[in-house]
């Protein structure tokens, strides 16, 4: 049951105070809400209460605990969540299937999210109110001097914050909802955030991104590089005061440039749709894991713990929040290195290095002549949000040619998907201005690369 002190002062007082309680404490919190959490999971969700048939009552550890995986979890969908009136057929046919619903709660106290993540298997993530009270909390709190500095804070309010999200549109994906629910709850700034697509033709972004002036940039970095190109071209011509970068990995050149070319200081944030608020980046630009309320367990490809500067295999998270679909123990598909010492800032949270998720910024020939850049999650949604597609890879193999490897969904027909495909590819590609680009297709099925990790997209 929770308590009066998880009200929203309650939660952000106790987030504070984990801060200054050390190691320990955030250990009992942990502890505390990782039992809740299993008792809540083992009466209130069917398909946990089988899963942890043969489990101990008394959960003290993780590891004491089955993994599961994205695959397993949508098979069993409607006994997953903990709330019988959500189903998966419901989600599809009252809010997933209409655009028109972007950043809308359903059933007046969810909201809802689909992904893919570096695994390549789509999900549908549902978050109840309490889980998205933490998420805000946490990033405010603990990234409070860090997120915007008080420089940029005169500069937001000398030239009037707009912001832009250079993320995939199209689909309810995680950084739409999230910028449409802002939107919604705020009409007074709703004119003042939105949604920039990055599946639109560059030519166009660049035309409604000069309209806009946005003071403020959040979403892909490879994004970010393609305006930084156009900005020096002097195609793009925008003054931003911050760019936040998420969803990929950014390099350090990868910075440098999109610092010197859009003039502004660049910043990280590594999210997750399972876990929001999973990691706070401290002033010395290191990603520290909010155990508190998070759990993150970096593993290899037997799903045992690596030492502290080991590269995992992959990770395994739970979420201590959200009650209405419980993630516990659950296989991300992302990579990090746990640090082998703590952090100069004196953080008592752990610090690791993210690899996470990536892909090549494909070049493709333009139509007219010369070369056409396009995003490799771009590419990606649009290949994943056809029907019928489980997973999938699609490798560039020259200016004018991708090879794809599909997995299909159980009793879809191959042929019938592969032709969807090749036809939203072919769209796709003639919006963005390139020339004829021929779709391979793969005999073999979509796998793991010689370092155990699941790519989606990427040049050959």
């Amino acid at each position: 049951m929770r308590g009066v002190s998880e009200t929203m002062i309650g939660v952000a007082w106790d987030i504070w105070r984990a801060e200054r309680g050390g190691p320990e404490g955030i250990a009992r919190r942990q502890q505390a809400r990782l039992a809740e959490l299993v008792e809540f999971a083992r009466s209130a969700s069917p398909y946990y209460r089988r899963l942890y048939r043969d489990v101990p009552d008394d959960i003290t550890d993780p590891r004491q605990l089955p993994r599961v995986g994205k695959r397993e979890l949508m098979e069993n969908f409607d006994d997953w969540v903990t709330d019988p009136h959500i189903t998966l057929a419901k989600l599809e046919s009252e809010l997933l299937s209409d655009l028109s619903q972007l950043g809308r709660s359903y059933r007046g106290k969810y909201l809802v999210v689909t992904t893919s993540g570096t695994t390549g298997e789509p999900a549908i993530l549902v978050h109840d109110r309490f889980s998205w009270v933490v998420v805000n909390l946490v990033v405010r709190v603990r990234e409070r001097r860090t997120l915007v500095r008080a420089a940029e804070v005169r500069e937001f309010l000398r030239h009037g914050l707009r912001a832009a999200a250079l993320v995939a549109g199209g689909g309810h994906f995680a950084g739409v909802v999230l910028t449409e629910s802002v939107r919604r709850r705020a009409p007074i700034v709703a004119r003042r955030v939105r949604v920039f697509s990055v599946l639109r033709p560059l030519a166009e972004l660049v035309q409604e991104l000069n309209g806009f002036q946005p003071t403020a940039l959040y979403g892909y970095p490879s994004a970010m590089l393609q305006l930084a190109a156009e900005q020096q071209a002097g195609r793009l011509r925008i003054r931003p005061v911050l760019a936040i970068s998420s969803g990929e990995n950014l390099s350090a050149a990868g910075r440098a440039t999109i610092e010197a070319q859009l003039g502004c200081r660049v910043t990280e944030r590594y999210p997750s749709s399972e876990v929001p608020a999973l990691t706070s980046q401290c002033r010395n630009g290191s990603f520290h894991v909010n155990t508190d309320w998070y759990i993150l367990e970096p593993v290899d490809a037997d799903y045992q713990p690596v030492p502290a500067g080991v590269t995992s295999h992959t990770v395994l998270v739970t979420n201590l929040a959200n009650r209405v679909q419980p993630i516990i123990r659950y296989d991300l598909g992302d990579r990090v290195t746990p640090a082998t010492a703590p952090c100069r800032c004196g953080s008592p949270f752990p610090a690791v290095k993210i690899e996470g998720r990536s892909g090549d910024v494909l070049v493709f020939g333009a139509s007219g002549g010369g070369t056409v850049t396009v995003l490799p999650l771009a590419l990606g949604t649009v290949i994943e949000e056809t029907a019928g597609v489980r997973r999938f890879q699609a490798i560039r193999t020259g200016p004018a040619a991708l090879r794809l490897r599909l997995e299909v969904a159980p009793g879809a027909d191959i042929a019938h998907v592969r032709n969807a495909v090749e036809e939203r590819l072919g769209s796709f590609f003639a919006a963005q201005g390139t020339g004829a680009v021929a779709i391979e297709p793969a005999d073999e099925p979509p796998r793991t690369d010689r370092s155990g990790k699941f790519r989606q997209v990427w040049s050959a």
